[in-house]
C-alpha cells in the first residue's frame, strides 16, 4: 500500500471517530414526560409538570425555560411566562395553572377511591 492511502485511510479514521465523539457531545437526550417542580423559595408546594403540554400543546422551544443558566437541565422558573400581571405565551397566570394541577389530581385520586379534596373550601380554609 502507498504510503498516500495510509495516511488518508489514518486521517479517514481519525475523522470518523471525531466526528462520532462530536454527536454524541451534543446529542440531546429526551426530556421526562412528567416530573415533579419544586422551585426554591416558591409559595407553593411541588407541582406535576407536563413537557409535552408545554413543548407540543404550547409550542414552546426547550429554550425558553432552559436557556442561559448555570445548570441547563434546571429551568428558569415558571413566572417569566405564567407571572400574574403579564401573562406570555398564552400561557395561564400561575394561580390557575396551580389549581388546574391541583384538581386535576384530586379528582383522579378520588376516581380510584382515595379520598382527596376536591372542593376550594377543602384546601382553602377560611380565617
Amino acid at each position: 500500500m502507498k504510503k498516500e492511502v495510509r495516511i488518508a485511510l489514518g486521517l479517514a479514521v481519525v475523522v470518523v471517530f471525531v466526528l462520532v465523539l462530536l454527536t454524541g457531545a451534543f446529542a440531546q437526550k429526551k426530556a421526562p414526560e412528567s416530573m415533579m417542580l419544586k422551585l426554591e423559595g416558591a409559595k407553593f408546594p411541588p407541582v406535576p409538570f407536563s413537557h409535552p403540554l408545554h413543548t407540543e400543546k404550547a409550542k414552546i422551544d426547550c429554550a425558553e425555560c432552559h436557556h442561559k443558566d448555570k445548570n441547563p437541565k434546571e429551568p428558569g422558573g415558571c413566572m417569566p411566562c405564567h407571572d400574574l400581571k403579564d401573562v406570555k405565551n398564552g400561557a395561564i397566570p400561575i394561580k390557575d395553572a396551580y389549581h388546574k394541577n391541583c384538581i386535576e389530581c384530586h379528582k383522579q385520586s378520588s376516581a380510584k377511591g382515595v379520598k382527596a379534596p376536591t372542593k376550594c373550601n377543602d384546601c382553602h380554609k377560611k380565617q
